[in-house]
């Protein structure tokens, strides 16, 4: 039996230096004369254990990590190809602490399988999802997704079921299934992870959104900055096509549905739902006024359903396990599994699927090992660049889209960012008012001006100008742009900016008059 290798090819595990440890390992085997299989996987998501190298042995696989190119030789002395123990030796993978401990539904696959294979899909449950949804009628299906509760992942949280509903209600000679894949926040890397390490579930999700809904075609709208996210989904989708998964008739199917993957110039406003359907069309990003709604007069004016990957990459587990299985996970109206995506100055660094309902306190503190530098958390950023402060204060509010909302945060894409005890909160303050001001697409005033208002009111606030009065000020700009404007952009760039105000207030008082000595 060949032995096989498996090594990361996604981004994040290429940025930690997979590329060189695929080359040193080729190369050894060469050396050796020795036949295996180099299987690039995507990552599993514990990206401080990255690039981490498995190898399937009689007794399953086993995992080594960080790998080096430096430890290459090492491992095959230490016969590695057979499991052998190494200073990088974890053991069985899906008994790694951090991996062990999580609830995977929607990322069950990552790290398991080639993501190019479809057959390797299918062989870990891909497909039952669809196959399922084929023999039922669109609006069962529709019935289904809403049954189980699942809510968009990509930051609103508006119940899936609802908006599928709606289009499937609506008439109209073509109808559009649009992922938005513009992942810009801050700290996440949960689509980009299902892209490259199991782009067939989205496809598999579209297809199924498609069928419920009568659309007969898909866009995945990515990032640019996404390079290698756009080229394994543009493989996946000549597969599927290639294997009548998609195309004139879904798996033999009297259903149609097609997809194509297009590019967007990374915009952050892009990644609000009508100023991607603009970009899509091929104008500049703007967000539209609502009505009439997506769902109503999408892209090109016909009825569209605009979903998240995760919500999408969800849904083939819901056909495939049935709508009570996938709701029995979670709390209160926050049903099923969330990615979380651990980043910024923690320990354990990484992507943590699991239920609705752990704390915030368990997640920075055990999942995450508290801060990299060994000081004390100050803040975590949950939501992305738009998201709330939270200080230690609030660590005992479970995730849950509700009960952030009640503390004044919100989700989002559930990206969180950990800052240790020498984070300046009136800089971060500063960074949420003048990122707003560079990515508006200057469609409303109150985020067109008030960021950049923002802006120069906090370096007055810095420079120690009138405290009292710009604070005041400061505490009325957010309060204009949270109620006036047209989108989340303006209207979620005051949750940054008064979290920090009302959890870290010293950081906001005029510097000590120093005095120099006599």
């Amino acid at each position: 039996m060949i032995p096989r290798i498996y090594i990361p090819g996604d981004s994040g595990a290429l940025a930690l230096g997979a590329e060189k440890v695929a080359k040193a390992i080729a190369s050894e085997l060469a050396e050796r004369g020795i036949e295996a299989k180099i299987v690039r996987n995507g990552s599993r998501g514990a990206y401080f254990l990255e690039p981490m190298v498995e190898v399937a042995t009689a007794n399953g696989r086993v995992a080594y990590g960080p790998v080096k190119p430096s430890d290459v030789k090492s491992l095959f002395d230490g016969g590695f190809l057979t499991g052998g123990h190494h200073k990088r030796w974890l053991g069985a993978p899906d008994k790694i602490p951090f991996l062990a401990k999580q609830t995977r539904l929607t990322f069950a696959r990552c790290g398991v399988t080639d993501p190019l294979s479809l057959e390797s899909y299918k062989k870990h449950g891909g497909l039952n999802g669809l196959t399922n949804a084929l023999g039922l009628t669109p609006a069962a299906i529709v019935a289904q997704v809403t049954e189980s509760g699942l809510r968009g992942r990509g930051g609103a949280g508006f119940p899936t079921g609802i908006k599928w509903k709606t289009v499937l209600d609506t008439s109209g000679d073509r109808k559009y299934i649009v992922c938005n894949a513009d992942e810009g926040d801050s700290g996440t890397f949960a689509d980009r992870m299902i892209m490259e390490g199991d782009p067939f579930v989205l496809i598999e999700g579209m297809t199924i959104a498609g069928i419920a809904t009568g659309a007969t075609k898909g866009f995945v709208y990515v990032r640019s900055e996404y390079p290698h996210a756009v080229a394994v989904m543009n493989k996946a989708v000549d597969v599927a096509r290639k294997a009548g998964v998609l195309g004139a008739s879904v798996m033999g199917s009297p259903y149609a549905f097609d997809m194509e993957i297009r590019v967007g110039a990374g915009a952050y406003v892009c990644g609000e739902e009508t100023a991607l359907l603009d970009s899509l069309e091929g104008k500049r990003g703007m967000v539209r006024a609502k009505p009439p709604l997506p769902a109503h007069k999408g892209l090109f004016g016909k009825p569209t359903v605009i979903n998240n990957v995760i919500s999408l990459a969800s849904v083939p587990v819901i056909m495939d396990k049935g709508a009570a299985y996938y709701k029995d996970f979670g709390m209160g109206r926050s049903r099923g599994t969330i990615p979380i995506q651990i980043a910024g100055n923690v320990k354990y660094a990484g992507l943590f699927e699991a239920a609705f309902g752990m704390t915030l306190g368990e997640i920075v503190d055990e999942i995450g090992g508290g801060t990299a530098t060994g000081r004390p958390v100050k803040a975590v950023q949950v939501g992305g660049p738009l998201g709330a402060y939270f200080p230690r204060t609030l660590f005992d509010t479970p995730f849950d889209y509700e009960a952030f909302a009640a503390k004044d945060g919100l989700i989002g894409h559930a990206g969180i960012v950990v800052f240790d005890d020498t984070a300046d909160m009136l800089k971060q303050a500063r960074f949420a008012m003048e990122f707003c001001a560079i990515e508006s697409c200057g469609k409303c005033t109150p985020c067109r001006i008030g960021s950049t208002r923002g802006v120069e009111t906090i370096d007055k606030l810095a420079a120690g100008i009138e405290p009292e009065k710009n604070l005041a000020l400061v505490t009325d700009l957010c309060n204009t742009m949270k109620f006036g404007s047209l989108c989340a952009l303006g209207g979620f760039t005051p949750y940054p900016v008064m979290s920090s105000i009302t959890h870290f207030p010293d950081d906001f008082k005029p510097a000590p008059v120093r005095v120099a000595a006599e």
